[in-house]
């Protein structure tokens, strides 16, 4: 019988502007970077942030590490 010993997704998540606001919708994306930083908190889920990019159009590119469905994330969170 097989189990999951350690699981671990690595993704690239692309926060945009849907319409070309200015500074207010630069500060909206903000906004949801910070929001969905704080889910993955609330839901206790482990994470780590590789890399983090604001765009030439004020979006913001992350290149995250994160824990899937709480299982052991081994060593791929070093």
């Amino acid at each position: 019988m097989k189990r999951i010993k350690a699981a671990c997704l690595e993704q690239t998540v692309p926060f945009q502007l849907t319409d070309d606001l200015g500074h207010a919708a630069a500060c909206a994306v903000k906004e949801e970077y910070e929001h969905y930083k704080m889910q993955l908190e609330r839901s206790r889920t482990r994470y780590k942030i590789v890399e983090a990019a604001v765009q030439p159009d004020d979006s913001i590119l992350i290149k995250i590490k994160k824990q899937y469905n709480h299982h052991d994330c081994g060593d791929y969170m070093d």
